[in-house]
């Protein structure tokens, strides 16, 4: 099927080369494709056997590899992606990708694409310019963390300071605490890589391009992208919110018969993603929290920095006291289902998109623990605009979540009674009857194929 009834176009997709991105590019790819419009999508040479699973019309997406540049300093040597790298070294990857542009402009040459979708490649608008391809910014943020941070009301010549709510900015609860703003600001001016900050990065990518982009909804978040408009005088354009297939598999037996032991909507359930990076006085912070809410817990947590596994790092005696109640799991989990399972009742999320999302689609309530930038505003976001959910209180000197903090606002959230808990589980009802409406995805796709095919005439 053509969405949008206009010309067939051709999309060419350069994602940061971080799996996330990578992923998050080829969802809407795959969008797009289910449209009958075709998708050139430039991946890391060996990366590609990582994404073949994700794509679902291999007739009408094509990868096409690039080699790596080697930069000085990148270890090991056949890098690809951040997977491959620790986080001091990802400016390094982020040069080895600016290299590559005497070879994106021979691919751009040779396949005549409409659009170039980019993200944190700031030179790629001048280039697609020159060769008459139009650039659309994709962010895989929200809108409401770009408006934020890299407004320009914030004037690139001047001191950043992130504290403050830039001018003009829409009423709204999205605002970075002191220590968070520091920690943004010193981020934002860091060497992002080839001597380019952050900042500079991302202010070239967005004033530069022809249209930015979101998967987000103009019902969640129309303000910030209005505002974004403004600010920039150009088009922004929404793909739609990412609702989660159904899932095709089945929970494991595990966790079907532990979890089947316990009353409906009893269990809390946590996870902070699959870069999370705790070490081990937060670790221990957070599963003694869920220990002392006397509640069921199944906690999906990577092993703190420097340990191997989750079990020699639990307190002495953590297991027998919790005697089955509770289970901290160092593997991968499958998340879905299991927020899916009528015995759980509330979510400890870090605020990735994705985990926000599969949270709102069920009814469990919803615990708000971020960790880094994004994930700060996505949790304004819920706890203060949307009021979805309890973002826990954090710290001010360690910057880090108290064990009582974490306790309280799960507790908050189970009280059935409290007044909280009655308005976070109806406006979670709300959200989630909007993000499960028929067609609500594909509409959202018909109007943003109709708007890029806008553009080329």
């Amino acid at each position: 099927m053509n969405g949008g009834d206009g010309k067939m176009l051709h999309i060419v997709m350069f994602p940061w080369f971080a799996m996330g991105h990578l992923t998050a590019f080829l969802h809407t790819s795959n969008k797009l494709a289910a449209k009958g419009h075709r998708v050139s999508f430039l991946t890391p040479t060996k990366t590609q056997s990582k994404l073949n699973s994700f794509n679902l019309h291999p007739s009408l997406i094509s990868f096409v590899p690039l080699d790596v540049p080697r930069v000085e300093g990148l270890v090991p040597s056949d890098a690809e992606t951040t997977a491959d790298v620790p986080y001091p070294l990802y400016p390094l990857l982020m040069t080895a990708m600016d290299r590559t542009d005497t070879t994106i402009e021979s691919i751009l040459l040779d396949l005549k694409p409409d659009f170039i979708f980019f993200d944190h490649t700031h030179w790629i608008p001048a280039l697609s310019r020159r060769l008459n391809v139009k650039s659309i910014y994709y962010g895989t943020v929200s809108p409401a963390t770009i408006a934020y941070t890299f407004s320009p009301e914030r004037g690139l010549g001047s001191k950043l300071n992130l504290e403050c709510q830039p001018l003009g900015f829409p009423p709204s609860t999205v605002k970075f605490r002191s220590y968070e703003a520091k920690g943004g600001e010193a981020f934002a001016n860091s060497d992002s890589g080839s001597g380019v900050s952050f900042r500079n990065r991302m202010m070239g990518s967005l004033s530069d391009c022809d249209a930015m982009a979101f998967k987000a909804s103009k019902e969640m978040e129309g303000p910030f992208c209005d505002y974004l408009e403004r600010q920039f005088r150009k088009p922004v354009l929404l793909s739609g919110p990412v609702i989660p297939d159904p899932p095709t598999s089945t929970l494991d037996e595990k966790w079907e018969k532990w979890l089947g032991g316990f009353n409906k909507g009893s269990v809390v359930y946590c996870a902070l993603g699959s870069e999370s990076n705790l070490n081990k006085h937060q670790f221990l912070e957070l599963v003694l929290a869920l220990e002392s809410t006397g509640l069921p817990f199944l906690a999906a947590l990577k092993p703190p920095a420097g340990n191997n596994s989750v079990e020699e790092v639990l307190p002495e005696g953590f297991t027998d006291r919790l005697k089955g109640r509770g289970i901290v799991e160092g593997g991968w989990v499958q998340q879905q289902l299991i927020l899916s399972h009528p015995s759980v009742g509330c979510f400890v999320t870090h605020c990735g998109s994705g985990s926000i999302t599969e949270a709102l689609v069920n009814d469990c309530q919803i615990v708000l623990l971020p960790q880094i930038g994004d994930q700060m505003i996505n949790a304004r976001l819920m706890a203060g605009d949307l009021k979805v959910g309890v973002e826990v209180e954090r710290g001010e000197k360690d910057c880090w979540y108290k064990k009582e903090s974490i306790c309280n606002a799960v507790l908050l959230v189970m009280d059935e009674n409290g007044e909280v808990s009655r308005e976070v589980r109806h406006n979670h009802a709300k959200w989630k009857e909007f993000l499960l409406k028929d067609n609500l995805e594909s509409s959202y796709t018909d109007e943003f194929i109709a708007k890029l095919q806008g553009m080329l005439y």
